[in-house]
Order: C-alpha cells, then sequence, then structure tokens
C-alpha cells in the first residue's frame, strides 16, 4: 500500500491565510514606526535630498594621507554644524589578510627588481610602499594587528538648498585640511543617505582596507568639549554658562559648587577681561540662588550692585568706620573670643607691614585680653553682647603698660589711632552687611590702607559665613561666592596671604567658595601662599598672558605648548578652563543687557558686545 500523508487543517490554511495575516499586521506595524520616527517626504536629487524640511547631502570618503594621528576625524567632529560622521567596518579574516599581503609584496617586489634590472632609479613611493606591508604582515602574523575593511561617510545637514551648498563646501574644505579627499555620492544620495542611518546598512560599498592601528587612531577618544553625562545619567543641575567652545563652538556650562572644592582662580594681564567675566559669573550665580560678596578695588561691580539691588559699603568714605574688635552677634563658640583676638594679631602685622617682634607680640596679646576685659567681656559668651572696645582702647592700653615693647607698638600704631589713617577705626563699626549681593568698595582708601581695608572686609565676610547653622539668617546649607578682585593687593602681604590661604581652606566645609581674580602673577605663583591657593581651587581660569610670565605660568599650571601660544595670541574674552583633567578654551559670551552691567564705560563706547 502506498504509503499516504496527512496535513493538518493549520498546516493547510498557513499558506494562505495565516501567513497573509501576519504580513499584513507586520507591515503595518512598520508603516505606523516609519510615520512616527521617519520623514514626510523624501525628495531625491542628483546631489541631494529634501528630507521633510530640510536638506541633505552624502559625501563619500575616497582619499586618506599616508600617516594619521590620534583623532584624526576630530576636526570633522568639532565641525560648527550638523554633520553625521558614519563609519562602516567590516572585519577581514586573517588568512585572507596574509593571502593578499603576500601577492601585494610579490608585486612590489618585481616592481622593485624590474626597475633594478632595466636599470632605473629606486621609486621612493614603491620602496616606501614595499616596507609598509612588509612590517604590516610581520604584525598580522604575529597577531597584533588585523585587517579591516572601512568606509566614511559624511552626511551634511542643512535647513535650506543654498546653505547646504555653503555647509557642503566647509566640510569639504575641513576635510581637505587633514588630507581626506571626499566626494559627493551623485545620483546616489538615497542609497549615501540610507547607509548613514543608524540600521548598520551599507549600500554604497565604497571600502578601503584599514589596519588596527590606524582604524583605532580614527575613534575620537579625545574631545574639545567638557564630558557629557554617560547615557541613562540625567544633566546634573547647577552650574553656569562660561562661554562657547572655541574649538567647537559648543556651549561650556560648568558648575564649581559640583567640584572637590569650591574655589576658583582667574589669572590674566590687564585688559583681558577677567572682571567681565567675574562679573558675568556673579550675575548668573545670583540667579542660581547663590549669595555673593565682592571685594571691589577699583569700584567696577558698583552699578552691577545697583541693578539688582545689592548693598554697598565704601570704605574710606566719610562715615563709615569698622571695629576690628567686634565679636559677631551670632557668635556662640566658646573659643569667640580667642577667635578675635587672633586675628588682631593678623589685622596688626598688615597694618605695620611685618610681623611684630616677639616681645612686641607678648606685650599685644596681653594688651587684648586686658582691652577686653576693661570692656566687661571675658570668655563667658554672655558678655559678648557688651558694646565692644576700639582700636584706639587697644593703643591706650599699650601705651599705659610698662613694657618698653608695648610702648613701642603703641607708637607704631599712632597713625591708625590719632593720625592721618584713623577716620576708619575711629569709632563703631557703622554697617551691618545684609543681602544676597554685598560690594565691598576699596577705591576710596589711600594706599596704605587697601591691604588692611580688604582684610577687614573678608573677615567680615568670613564672620557671615562661618556662623553655626543654627544661627544662619540666609537658611540652612546657603552657597556663599566670595570675589576677592585684585587679590595682588593682599597677596603682597605675607600676614593677608595666609588668611586669604585659610579662607581658601575652610570654605568647602561651609558651602562657601573663594575666587580669587589677580593680574599679577608673579605675587601670586612666586610664593608657596600662593601655589597653596591654587592647589586649593579646583577651578582655575587663565587669559590672556604677558610673554614675560608665560614660562612660569606654564611650570605652574602643566600647559602644553601649544596652551601656551594660546594665551600669548588670546583676544578679548577668551580664556582657559582647567579642571583638574579637563582642559577647554572659550569666548566669554552675553547677552545685551549683561554686557550693559558687566562692561566698563569705555566699553560700552568703543566694544562690541563679547
Amino acid at each position: 500500500m502506498t504509503p499516504t500523508t496527512r496535513r493538518s487543517p493549520r498546516a493547510r490554511e498557513w499558506p494562505w491565510s495565516r501567513k497573509p495575516q501576519l504580513n499584513a499586521v507586520r507591515d503595518e506595524t512598520q508603516a505606523t514606526l516609519a510615520a512616527m520616527a521617519g520623514p514626510a517626504t523624501v525628495e531625491a536629487t542628483p546631489r541631494f535630498l529634501q528630507v521633510g524640511d530640510g536638506y541633505v547631502a552624502t559625501l563619500i570618503v575616497t582619499g586618506y594621507p599616508p600617516d594619521v594621528g590620534m583623532a584624526w576625524l576630530d576636526p570633522l567632529l568639532a565641525w560648527p554644524g550638523r554633520l553625521d560622521v558614519v563609519e562602516h567596518i567590516e572585519p577581514i579574516p586573517s588568512a585572507i589578510a596574509a593571502r593578499r599581503l603576500r601577492q601585494q609584496r610579490a608585486r612590489l617586489e618585481s616592481n622593485r627588481r624590474a626597475d633594478a634590472d632595466k636599470g632605473r632609479l629606486a621609486d621612493p613611493v614603491t620602496e616606501a610602499a614595499a616596507e609598509d606591508a612588509a612590517d604590516l604582515a610581520d604584525r598580522v602574523a604575529r597577531g597584533a594587528s588585523r585587517m579591516h575593511r572601512v568606509g566614511h561617510y559624511l552626511c551634511v545637514h542643512a535647513p535650506t538648498e543654498e546653505d547646504l551648498v555653503e555647509a557642503v563646501a566647509q566640510v569639504r574644505a575641513v576635510a581637505a585640511s587633514v588630507l581626506l579627499d571626499t566626494q559627493p555620492a551623485t545620483w546616489r544620495q538615497l542609497q549615501a543617505w540610507l547607509s548613514t542611518l543608524p540600521v548598520g546598512v551599507d549600500l554604497l560599498r565604497m571600502r578601503r582596507v584599514f589596519d588596527s592601528d590606524a582604524l583605532a587612531a580614527a575613534f575620537p577618544l579625545a574631545s574639545a568639549d567638557l564630558p557629557a553625562p554617560l547615557p541613562g545619567e540625567s544633566m546634573p543641575a547647577g552650574g553656569v554658562l562660561y562661554g562657547l567652545n572655541t574649538a567647537s563652538n559648543g556651549v561650556v556650562w560648568w558648575n564649581r559648587w559640583a567640584q572637590d572644592n569650591h574655589n576658583s582662580v582667574v589669572l590674566a594681564r590687564s585688559g583681558a577681561g577677567k572682571s567681565y567675566l567675574v562679573k558675568l559669573e556673579v550675575l548668573r550665580s545670583l540667579y542660581d540662588g547663590v549669595q555673593v560678596a565682592i571685594i571691589d578695588p577699583e569700584d567696577e561691580y558698583l552699578r552691577l550692585c545697583d541693578a539688582v539691588g545689592g548693598t554697598a559699603i565704601q570704605l574710606g568714605a566719610a562715615g563709615i568706620r569698622v571695629n576690628p574688635l567686634d565679636i559677631p552677634p551670632n557668635e556662640t563658640r566658646p573659643d569667640g573670643l580667642q577667635r578675635r583676638a587672633m586675628f588682631l594679631h593678623t589685622l596688626i602685622s598688615v597694618l605695620l607691614s611685618e610681623q611684630p617682634p616677639p616681645a612686641e607680640r607678648s606685650a599685644l596679646d596681653r594688651a587684648i585680653n586686658a582691652t577686653y576685659a576693661q570692656a566687661g567681656i571675658t570668655n563667658d559668651p554672655a558678655t559678648w553682647r557688651h558694646p565692644a572696645p576700639l582700636l584706639k582702647d587697644l593703643a591706650a592700653v599699650l601705651a599705659g603698660s610698662d613694657q618698653d615693647a608695648a610702648h613701642t607698638l603703641a607708637a607704631r600704631l599712632s597713625p591708625w589711632v590719632e593720625g592721618s589713617f584713623k577716620d576708619m577705626f575711629d569709632g563703631p563699626t557703622t554697617f551691618r552687611p545684609r543681602g544676597h549681593l554685598v560690594v565691598w568698595s576699596t577705591r576710596q582708601l589711600p594706599d596704605e590702607l587697601r591691604a588692611p581695608g580688604m582684610l577687614l572686609a573678608l573677615d567680615a565676610i568670613w564672620r557671615d559665613v562661618d556662623v553655626p547653622t543654627a544661627g544662619r539668617t540666609h537658611g540652612v546649607g546657603a552657597r556663599r561666592l566670595v570675589v576677592v578682585d585684585e587679590a595682588w593687593t593682599l597677596l603682597r602681604d605675607g600676614e593677608g596671604a595666609k588668611f586669604l590661604y585659610r579662607l581658601a581652606k575652610a570654605a568647602r566645609k561651609r558651602r562657601a567658595g573663594v575666587a580669587v581674580v589677580t593680574q599679577d602673577a608673579a605675587d601670586l605663583l612666586g610664593s608657596e601662599l600662593g601655589q597653596a591657593v591654587i592647589a586649593n581651587s579646583a577651578t582655575q581660569v587663565l587669559m590672556r598672558q604677558a610673554p614675560q610670565s608665560i614660562d612660569l605660568i606654564a611650570d605652574t599650571f602643566a600647559l602644553t605648548a601649544g596652551e601656551a601660544r594660546m594665551l600669548l595670541a588670546a583676544g578679548r574674552g577668551e580664556a582657559l578652563l582647567l579642571a583638574g583633567a579637563h582642559r577647554v578654551a572659550f569666548q566669554v559670551v552675553a547677552s545685551s543687557r549683561e554686557h550693559e552691567l558687566a562692561a566698563g564705560l569705555a566699553d560700552l563706547l568703543d566694544e562690541p558686545d563679547l
């Protein structure tokens, strides 16, 4: 009997009913996905495509330089426009690669011997190709390298046809600058565009053979931009806009509060735009909820202060007095009186421009305690509400002592007690700085009082920052930014530099940051304290430098030769941001209103917006 087979009803209806149904469902799903993710229309022309509302043209890389360096595709990736750089990589099996290299070496050797037999000079191109092929064959045989077929395509996007023509010309010029030959995919623009989509399909098959080293060097492992968050990570909150990256035209957005410490250093020669940059950061930090205090030696921040409703304190003006013996009203620590005594030692050293001899320091310490005791102030915090004594009371105690060292010190303090410089200390403190922005102006102080005035301003700022959490009037955890402009005035004094160093060291634990701004590199870099201030600044900004100081700056900040040349030739508003392993060159940018507030009068008359 002839055997027979029977199909199940499901099997019999599958080719005719089930498969068309599944195909219809699949086609409908693909159509829905294409309608959601793809363009509405694609219009093909010989030299470009109109994809939706935009225009696209694809270039094929057809020629490569004989030698390539690291990240040799980076100039294309840094082009300031929308450009897709696509690589199609197909590994070649080692056996096939070895056979083809052997054939290539045989052809090259045949050419060399034919030239030698006919008495011709050796062809340098052939000689170099033979050596490269021999070296590559050796590495492939040892497994140190592999061969790959690689295609490079450049997809240029533009909103209009005219912009596309200009963009294609610019991209071809950038490619030519790194010795890459490019050709438009004429009459094959649709296939070329599909080859640049992230679907892994190469319809052009315009490949060249690469070894592993040259292919690895093509990957953009180094970038001129700051690192972006990893995939899946959200963008961190906070930070301010510093400017635009001069290499890639990308945005330089930096958050000093997310670094190891919140301090910064801005170093530039006069006229480079450092105060302009700092003013912009102050404005943008205020918008971010940061409370700012500024020491302003040249009245550059007063207009900005008035515009944002800040408080300006002009030291040296009539009626403005500071009592350095004041104990902060919110001070509750048991060693609060000792802290004021130590600050008075620092202030006296700055007033005298030197550290007093040991005998005078000993007499000063006893006189400080006696002066507070005469005012009824002891180590008991309950007595700290009594009116504080004045500097002239301290000088009187020194003068009434039976020690010669105390008499000598009282005589040395007489210019600030009863002489020409007494106005700032002759009475109780006449102000209480409060607000989201406080500007301490020292321009009206004589040169002899500039450093003491900056020190007193820093002390008042620090007293507001260094307050126990329970006593904060600005809210728990408020961020504070302290800007010390023209810091060379304070850094050239030893005791002032020590105070600034202690402030920079202790600021991080109190959610405060110190921004040191100076134009004198020698004062900052020429001392151990200045070097320590830099070491405790996670954010460092360098602007245009003088040729006389560039070697010192290059050694201190470990600059490359290219970075040093960039700082020598930098224009106004151009800067280099250094933060750990990150180094980014940027151009400061500002809106018209920001420029009006940040620029000086001469800038408003003569300079365009940065």
